[in-house]
């Protein structure tokens, strides 16, 4: 896989919410859980499912950062 994004997190899928037209995808990162909403055909087209290895890709414009 080649893509531009430079955050490239490689875990398990240990969850999917499927609601009327988009999925909650929860991928375990070495401990850290990553939550990404996707589509359901998306979900289908990946062919996801629990225990299946996946990437949580991420691309931002912005990137905030807070104290306290």
């Amino acid at each position: 896989m080649k893509i531009s994004a430079r955050n490239i997190l490689k875990g398990n899928v240990t969850e999917i919410v499927k609601g009327a037209t988009t999925s909650h995808v929860r991928i375990d990162i070495g401990g850290v859980i990553v939550t990404a909403s996707i589509t359901n055909e998306a979900v289908a087209d990946l062919q996801l499912e629990k225990g299946k290895q996946a990437y949580a890709v991420i691309k931002a414009s912005d990137v905030m950062v807070g104290i306290d």
